[in-house]
């Protein structure tokens, strides 16, 4: 390890580190699940829905619900739903629909529930167990749909909603799986299918993008930076290009809007075409199908709209515009492997999830809702600090206490306040608390982030405060016993065989005073060996053993060497670094990352 790294370390009186490293303001923060070294990216890919267009909330959302309503009673649907009005302190992504009893479900990771709504109404636990044993459903998607996209905002609530107002109206009789009129039925999953076909036709043959483009004022977000870090990307060397599944004459006034400025990407630069601003521009994508099969890639008549005929068989040239293909075929004409490439989007299935499964690219995903989800995370900390005190509490009622314990303590008192913070805590995000957790818990949706988002954040704008030379290094994700042990906390298990002599002499050097304090250059020199995979080796035994000494004489590296094809041999610990620690190590890092080089190996093979 370079010595300018450790002299930066701030170490405490026991050796370990109090210093947490420069952090930027935290509304300008890119957060890291796996780490990612910006410079070995080499095409920068965009959507556009949410992505390089973010739309105001709540006013698009109550856009999409008016007209959702709208032509759900143009289906047959009572006229009472137009009265309707768009709540958005209730809704939030990734809760399950369950068509079989028309419940939004806020579940885990793993489909236990931790929240149902029937409707408005929140089901007690108890009314829980009774549908769903052991609080559990499995995710079928004949039966559950996941409304993970902030499209699906609008849906969300228009479905509790409907679910609420035919239940609690006395033209309907409820049913355990849904709605009876006289000799009609409405099952939970029709409710929901009329829904869905009502959502797809507003926003492919409605008025949705119609009205947006009449007022891009009050429903998108105009931004300065966009045209700035989209420049600073190319000037980095590396490529753009936007995918996006809306269409050509829709995607080109959304464009054209966000970069409409007297100027280009600097004050001092000429107004520059949107297109210009990317490599390769492909509309009409139909993410997730493009990340699999994909559909037959055309070329886009920019002056028409339309579509020029014949299938486009390559190569892919700056200034046009294509329509459909397939990931199998971009990357081919790009020339790019699938680390080569940071993907930006919003969609944690159709732009994250596929691309990472399938193609392996790398992600980065866009969470608007982060800004609330911070704001709460920093204004409530008396909350958590509250919570904190609580299981400190709990702790020292079972302080003294071990399995010869007659007497339970009273722990009803502290339960009751435990589940009051929580509930407090959830609350401070909304009606379905918060879109990572519930509680100690953390939801489907935040399960889904951490497992296909190599990074996210409030806007991809947020690149603009990175150097694009940047490393992103992901923070360890520390276990139950990691998190909950302080290393002060030593456990001493017995010393290895073989280890004796090594305690020997350190306990010499101990009496001769020479280890006798903490100083920060034996640190640095034991950081530096463990980077560089070193290892130390016992001592040689003396020159005049015999063969009747009982004791083993130690081999040397080179006689294990010659020994490996020998039964039972004990594994020697790698000299080189082997293991994968980050998933963005690239084999061009590791000259320099203490692996053996060509010199060393020839002269290894010489003395051998």
């Amino acid at each position: 390890m370079d010595q300018s790294v450790l002299n930066g370390l701030h170490l405490s009186a026991d050796g370990t580190s109090n210093y947490h490293g420069h952090k930027r303001e935290l509304g300008h923060r890119v957060f890291v699940n796996r780490s990612l070294h910006l410079e070995n990216i080499k095409y920068y890919g965009f959507d556009m829905d949410y992505t390089l267009a973010e739309y105001k909330s709540p006013q698009y959302e109550q856009l999409g619900f008016n007209l959702v309503k709208e032509r759900l009673v143009n289906m047959g649907y009572p006229k009472e739903i137009l009265q309707f009005e768009y709540d958005p302190t209730f809704p939030v992504r990734g809760l399950w629909f369950d068509t079989l009893y028309g419940n939004l479900l806020k579940v885990d990771a793993y489909g236990n529930i931790l929240v149902c709504v029937h409707g408005f109404e929140f089901i007690k636990h108890h009314q829980v167990y009774e549908l769903y044993p052991n609080k559990f459903l499995k995710l079928d998607e004949s039966r559950v749909y996941v409304l993970n996209t902030l499209f699906n905002l609008p849906e969300t609530y228009l479905l509790a909603c409907l679910v609420d107002f035919f239940t609690n109206s006395s033209d309907f009789v409820r049913v355990e799986r849904g709605i009876k009129a006289g000799d009609f039925l409405f099952t939970y999953k029709s409710i929901f299918q009329d829904v869905r076909r009502a959502v797809d036709w507003v926003h492919s043959d409605g008025d949705l993008k119609r009205r947006t483009t009449q007022n891009m004022a009050y429903y998108v977000k105009k931004d300065k930076r966009l045209p700035t870090v989209l420049s600073r990307i190319r000037e980095s060397g590396a490529k753009l290009f936007m995918l996006t599944n809306s269409d050509y004459t829709y995607t080109n006034e959304i464009m054209s809007y966000l970069f409409d400025f007297p100027h280009g990407a600097d004050a001092d630069e000429p107004h520059r075409d949107w297109k210009t601003y990317f490599d390769v521009i492909v509309v009409d994508a139909r993410k997730p199908l493009f990340f699999d099969e994909g559909t037959v890639l055309r070329q886009v008549d920019t002056k028409t709209g339309g579509l020029k005929i014949g299938t486009h068989i390559g190569p892919l040239q700056p200034g046009q515009v294509y329509s459909g293909g397939s990931c199998e075929l971009f990357t081919k004409f790009i020339n790019a492997k699938g680390k080569d490439v940071l993907y930006v989007g919003d969609h944690i299935f159709g732009d994250i999830l596929k691309s990472k499964k399938i193609r392996g690219w790398r992600t980065f995903l866009i969470v608007p809702e982060l800004v609330r989800e911070l704001h709460v995370w920093t204004d409530e900390c008396q909350l958590f600090a509250e919570l904190q005190n609580l299981d400190i509490k709990l702790g020292d009622l079972y302080r003294d206490l071990d399995s010869s314990a007659k007497v339970k303590p009273d722990i009803s008192q502290l339960r009751t306040c435990i589940r009051d913070v929580t509930h407090k805590m959830d609350m401070s995000y909304g009606m379905m608390g918060s879109l990572f957790r519930s509680g100690s818990r953390q939801t489907f949706f935040s399960s889904q982030v951490v497992r296909y988002a190599d990074v996210y954040a409030a806007t991809l704008l947020n690149l603009i405060y990175y150097p694009f030379s940047y490393m992103f290094r992901a923070p360890a994700m520390l276990l139950p016993h990691e998190s909950t042990v302080a290393h002060d906390q030593a456990h001493q298990p017995p010393p290895p065989p073989g280890a004796e002599a090594s305690s020997l002499s350190s306990a010499v050097a101990a009496e001769d005073g020479s280890a006798s304090s903490f100083s920060l250059s034996s640190t640095a020199s034991k950081l530096s060996s463990a980077v560089k995979g070193s290892v130390e080796e016992p001592p040689l035994p003396p020159s005049n053993n015999t063969a009747a000494t009982v004791t083993t004489p130690v081999k040397d590296g080179k006689d294990l060497h010659r020994a490996s094809s020998i039964v039972h041999t004990r594994p020697s610990t790698p000299t080189v670094v082997t293991h994968t620690h980050d998933e963005d190590y690239s084999e061009e890092e590791e000259a320099g990352s203490g692996a053996e080089s060509a010199t060393d190996k020839q002269q290894r093979d010489a003395s051998d």
